[in-house]
């Protein structure tokens, strides 16, 4: 199953449906659709989180933002690179308000997360990440979830689903199946391909970790504009993300995440058989929603290259009207209806 979404003709037609309201059924009726309206309207209008906080998960000290009823079902929303949990900042006010209690991790090298170790590696490898979420999970108590992300963060989702699916309720990712692996990735691509993942070429060298630790912010404003470039984010969206990146090990876990995709760098041992697992490509077979934007500048693939690895219930949507890679901040409705929708495919 495939939609297309236009996020900008849903804000339209919601407008009509005032007009119309007004013309058939009278005042009441404009109330109920200036009501419903609102909460759509409003989603962009938040710059902070209820409660921000901290708990012990594994071998981190997790910075975590979290929004909604403490016993109501919870959903897991994982940011990517170069961003946070603002991504997902007028998301969660949709999921609370529908009954969720909704969890946004700083990912390890962002914003208040920490190792608790100076002597655990900074790895950055895919199955690391992955852990770490189930890590959390453990540390909140949290038996089952719904997962989301895009970017590092659907990677992430998709290995949980993959690795621990008893862990996860259903899924929503952003560019749909993304599990990679070192062999895959020694296969070299078609030229405009390659040209597409020109910072991972750039991070392979010294001189691209030593300009990633110079540049940090420059170089992260770069890549959101090119994989948005349509998204019209102000000075202050961005600091406000911006400052995930001060931590002291994202430009470490950023680089091995990186170098490590091309056999430039090693994982830990205690991932190999996760690893292994995933070289397989595993089939997903918990309830999955994917999503694209018809604005995606990153590198993605094509929606008919995956659609048979979710062997659940299925669907895939695209999103229209000039969306960016940054799928959940630039169109936080439709991400959420998403979330919304999985569990009753």
């Amino acid at each position: 199953m495939s939609d297309t979404i236009n996020h900008q003709r849903r804000r339209f037609f919601g407008l009509a449906a005032i007009t119309l309201a007004a013309t058939q059924f009278g005042t009441a009726a404009i109330a109920n659709a200036q009501s419903s309206m609102m909460k759509a309207s409003t989603t962009k209008a938040h710059t902070s989180f209820p409660a921000l906080k901290q708990v012990r998960a594994g071998v981190l000290d997790v910075g975590y933002a979290e929004d909604g009823p403490a016993d109501g079902p919870v959903v897991l929303l994982v940011h990517g690179w170069p961003y946070d949990i603002y991504s997902f900042v007028d998301v969660a006010p949709i999921l609370a308000a529908a009954g969720y209690r909704v969890i946004m991790p700083y990912l390890r090298g962002y914003g208040t997360t920490r190792f608790l170790s100076e002597e655990t590696p900074r790895n950055g490898q895919q199955s690391a990440l992955a852990a770490d979420m189930i890590a959390l999970m453990d540390a909140l108590g949290i038996e089952k979830a719904i997962v989301a992300g895009f970017d590092w963060g659907a990677r992430t989702v998709n290995i949980m689903a993959a690795l621990w699916p008893e862990r996860c309720t259903a899924m929503v990712s952003v560019s749909g199946y993304l599990i990679g692996s070192q062999m895959a990735n020694a296969k070299p691509l078609t030229p405009a391909a390659e040209l597409s993942w020109w910072y991972q070429f750039y991070f392979a060298t010294e001189r691209g970790r030593l300009g990633y630790a110079a540049n940090t912010r420059e170089f992260a404003k770069l890549i959101w504009h090119s994989a948005s470039p349509t998204w019209a984010f102000d000075d202050a969206t961005f600091e406000r993300s911006a400052a995930a990146f001060d931590n002291p090990d994202h430009v470490a876990i950023t680089i091995h995440n990186y170098r490590w995709r091309l056999g430039l760098a090693e994982g830990e041992a205690q991932f190999d058989a996760y690893e292994s697992r995933l070289a397989e490509a595993p089939s997903i077979a918990i309830p999955t929603i994917t999503l694209e934007a018809d604005a995606n500048g990153a590198p993605h693939p094509d929606p008919a290259a995956y659609g048979k690895k979710f062997t659940g219930k299925y669907a895939h949507r695209t999103i229209t009207g000039g969306i960016g890679h940054n799928l959940p901040q630039e169109a936080p409705e439709a991400f959420a209806q998403a979330v919304l929708d999985v569990v009753r495919l």
